[in-house]
């Protein structure tokens, strides 16, 4: 259980009147220039101390004992109960299936070295790696600082809820979902079983529930996920050389740092001591900040895990219906049957129409899911079309942002929100609330379905169409501007995917209707000599369906 907890922090939320302002262009962090390290050791001594007598193991600690015994009661008490059939009788909420479009945010102790991407804590350990190497020579031996020594320099000091949940509102989100743990074991959220999270060091702040009660009070569903999973492994590479890792008085932070290709291999597992913990932490987020959606990464495929996914998803699903709120959990590959979830498709898309709800988590970044000092940013066009091919195929885009350390956004990602904020603004009666039609869509360019490749298809043309469609009006939405006629081949008269003719066709965002003609080409629409926006154009067609 530990002794001397941190002092709950008495900050305000939302301290900064400048939540946005930048380094100086060019400029260095303030946190990582040398003369802050010199002084990290010292803040270590105090911020540390009560970190290290180890907790007990799930087993033998009471308060993930009675975590646990609320889990099993609620599984009891229904609908759902944990077992895979019964678990396949799950809807996803229609808050998700009209919402189509949510923020992701990886914000951690990640986010102070600002070096490669969100995997730096792992890859620092990893002899011969890029991270490695920087570590040694911005930062010393991690034998002398290790990721732990990070925490005092993760302030979030510029850090306001109230103005990101403002941002994520004008960007046109319908839900948001933190990191409330990463990989790397330091939760950003108030848990009770451990002393390393940001609510008792580095900020001393409840990142979660500020989160949590910001979102809501702009009229956006809050969501969160978990990366705990992946944490039985993440710091394996600190045990092959001298480094903090093999500091027994920080085994409760760096975890088990099992090989992780043993525990692939399933010669060494997660224990059942290991997967109690990890259950007790997810159950506690759900408890203490009623999120109506749970994201899980890929390793909760791996077989350890099927019977407490199923006691988990009974229990939030059952807590849900307590809650009369619709919630959902997100899974990648194979960790869920199909009907069971919310499957999650990561930098990827579908080639075609999913007959389940599934969904997109991409990043604003090519390079990067948190901070770093280099991103290389998508477009709002590229991110704008990407929506709307996902969204053709029954899909929901879940983007993520990456803040600095202090807690303001980049400039870059503002700006990008934005954009996609003022073309939904015009074209968002063809996204929320929609369905998928006969067909996704027509056109040239290839989507290749699967993972990871996001940035590999060559950019959309004005003849790639995707269609969408709700009661009285089928949209088509031309992914670039078409030039003089937008010609539809799959409503031409002798196609026989529409039910009626087209009566009219409008362009959002353009005053009036336009001039057309249907044969068994096509439908062919006269177009305005300019353009009404950017990126992709969103015809509203009437008297088909």
């Amino acid at each position: 259980m530990g002794a001397g907890r941190t002092r709950p922090s008495t900050r305000r939320e939302g301290a900064s009147s400048i939540p946005f302002a930048p380094y100086p262009s060019g400029a260095i962090s303030p946190l990582l220039r040398v003369p802050s390290l010199l002084a990290v050791p010292l803040l270590l001594i105090a911020t540390l101390s009560s970190a290290q007598e180890p907790r007990p193991p799930a087993a033998e600690d009471p308060r993930a004992q009675a975590i646990l015994k609320t889990v099993d009661t609620a599984v009891a008490a229904g609908p759902f109960a944990a077992a895979w059939p019964s678990l396949e009788r799950y809807e996803a909420p229609a808050w998700y299936r009209d919402g189509k479009f949510g923020i992701f945010i990886h914000w951690g102790l990640y986010s102070v070295p600002a070096f490669g991407n969100e995997w730096y804590p792992r890859n620092m350990y990893e002899q011969g790696s890029p991270e490695f190497a920087h570590h040694v020579a911005t930062f010393g031996p991690q034998s002398k600082f290790g990721y732990k020594d990070f925490i005092p320099m993760f302030k979030a000091e510029r850090f306001s809820a109230t103005d990101w949940a403002r941002l994520f509102k004008d960007a046109g989100a319908k839900f948001v979902v933190p990191v409330a743990e990463h990989h790397d074991g330091f939760p950003m959220y108030d848990c009770s079983l451990t002393d390393w999270s940001a609510a008792k060091m580095g900020p001393e702040r409840d990142i979660v529930g500020e989160l949590s009660r910001a979102v809501q009070a702009e009229g956006l569903v809050f969501g969160v996920s978990s990366h705990r999973a992946e944490h039985w492994w993440f710091f394996d590479g600190g045990h092959e050389f001298d480094s903090d890792v093999k500091d027994p008085r920080y085994a409760s932070f760096y975890g088990p740092a099992r090989p992780q290709k043993k525990a692939e291999d399933k010669s060494e597992p997660p224990t059942k001591e290991y997967m109690d913990d990890w259950l007790a932490r997810t159950a506690e987020i759900v408890d203490k900040y009623h999120p109506q959606l749970v994201w899980f990464d890929w390793w909760i495929e791996q077989p350890a895990f099927a019977p407490y996914l199923q006691r988990f998803a009974a229990f939030y699903y059952n807590r849900g219906a307590e809650w009369q709120k619709g919630v959902a959990i997100n899974y990648k590959n194979a960790s869920f049957p199909a009907k069971a979830a919310v499957f999650d498709v990561e930098r990827g898309q579908l080639p075609g129409i999913r007959p389940e709800f599934w969904q997109t988590d991409t990043s604003i970044s090519k390079n990067s899911w948190g901070y770093v000092a280099k991103q290389d940013y998508k477009t709002a066009g590229a991110i704008v079309g990407d929506l709307v091919d996902i969204v053709s195929k029954n899909g929901a885009l879940l983007l993520n942002i990456g803040p600095r350390p202090d807690g303001t956004i980049p400039e870059p990602e503002q700006e990008i929100l934005r954009e996609i904020g003022r073309w939904l603004k015009v074209n968002g009666e063809a996204i929320y609330g929609t369905r998928p039609w006969a067909v996704y869509g027509e056109g040239p360019t290839e989507v290749v379905g699967g993972s990871f490749n996001d940035t590999k298809r060559q950019a959309f043309t004005g003849q790639d169409i995707r269609f969408t469609t709700k009661p009285g009006a089928l949209y088509a939405i031309a992914l670039a501007w078409p030039g003089k006629t937008f010609t539809v081949k799959a409503l031409g008269t002798g196609a026989g995917r529409a039910k009626g003719r087209v009566r009219g066709v409008r362009l959002l965002g353009h005053e009036g209707a336009l001039g057309f003609t249907q044969d068994p080409a096509g439908l062919h629409v006269t177009l305005p000599d300019k353009a009404p926006g950017e990126h992709a154009f969103a015809f509203r067609i009437e008297g088909v369906s």
